[in-house]
């Protein structure tokens, strides 16, 4: 089980696909989400990782919490979370975490404090019918209505839909796509809304209900390691390319001796042949020229 992540809601925007559809995403910021310490089964009886986002002026942070980003030998974070993990997937502390922890279509559950609506009736907060429109309704249409019972049990349960404080409460999504992640901007584009005000913090981790993607980094996406690898495959790459460029250039230099080898030998040989005819035509016509001698003497 991996650590989530600890970002602020940027907003929300869209993503046009080829085929035309238009794909509402919310886009959150993981910049500078750093580990500050571990919590482990021998010491605290579970194991999780404590992930801190964002910085915060030091006169602003109480002393034991100095005393703890010390420790970790970090800045004092704006928020702080902590997130349940297994053994093995441990991280040192003062790790900077990326946006690349999580892959463009996986599934992840989101958690954040809803946007607060203030108090508010039955009908906007439950969604009420609401009372008749017609006559013998007096100035009471949109009220959520009888709320208690008779003398028995005389009271109101507790947990009974009625008006109150709307919104302003920890809310998770599940199940949410992952659209793409994005290392050096450090933003990821989730499919659909979240809760959660602009600029609120929200907390992002594997989806529970589905099973843990493939090809996801793990323990966790350390910032620069997706560059310094894909950097290292790229440096891989040019060296095979240029190895085979070389071992071509090899090859068509062996062609052309090659070639040039087999032309000067065709020219030894047909240098060779002209010789022979040449020395095979004065003998062939010597007698002929006696012969014309002889008819002279005569």
């Amino acid at each position: 089980m991996r650590t989530g992540l600890l970002a602020k809601k940027v907003g929300m925007s869209r993503i046009l696909t080829a085929a035309g559809l238009n794909i509402p995403v919310t886009l959150l910021k993981v910049d500078e989400c750093i580990v500050v310490g571990n919590k482990t089964e021998e010491k605290d009886g579970y194991n999780a990782v404590q992930i801190g986002l964002g910085k915060r002026k030091v006169k602003n942070v109480s002393k034991p919490l100095r005393g703890h980003y010390a420790k970790s030998k970090v800045e004092p974070c704006e928020r702080l979370a902590e997130f349940r993990v297994s053994e093995d997937a441990l991280i040192a502390p003062g790790k900077k975490l990326s946006a690349y922890h999580f892959i463009a279509g996986q599934k992840v559950d989101v958690t954040g404090t809803s946007i607060g609506k203030g108090f508010a009736g039955g009908m906007k907060r439950h969604n009420f019918g609401g009372l008749e429109a017609s006559h013998g309704v007096s100035i009471s249409h949109r009220s959520h209505g009888s709320t208690g019972h008779c003398q028995e049990p005389g009271k109101v349960f507790k947990g009974k839909k009625m008006a109150g404080q709307m919104g302003n409460v920890r809310t998770t999504i599940q199940n949410l796509e992952v659209l793409s992640s994005d290392e050096d901007e450090g933003i990821i584009a989730v499919k659909g809304s979240i809760p959660g005000a602009k600029g609120s913090f929200v907390m992002i981790k594997d989806a529970v209900k589905k099973a843990a993607p493939e090809g996801a980094p793990f323990p966790a996406a350390i910032f620069g390691e997706k560059a310094a690898k894909e950097a290292a495959e790229a440096a891989e790459k040019a060296a095979a390319e240029e190895a085979a460029a070389a071992e071509a250039e090899r090859q068509a230099k062996i062609a052309e001796e090659g070639a040039k080898a087999a032309e000067k030998a065709a020219e030894a040989s047909e240098a060779e042949s002209d010789g022979d005819n040449e020395s095979t035509k004065p003998a062939a016509e010597a007698p002929a020229s006696e012969d014309k001698g002889d008819s002279d003497e005569s």
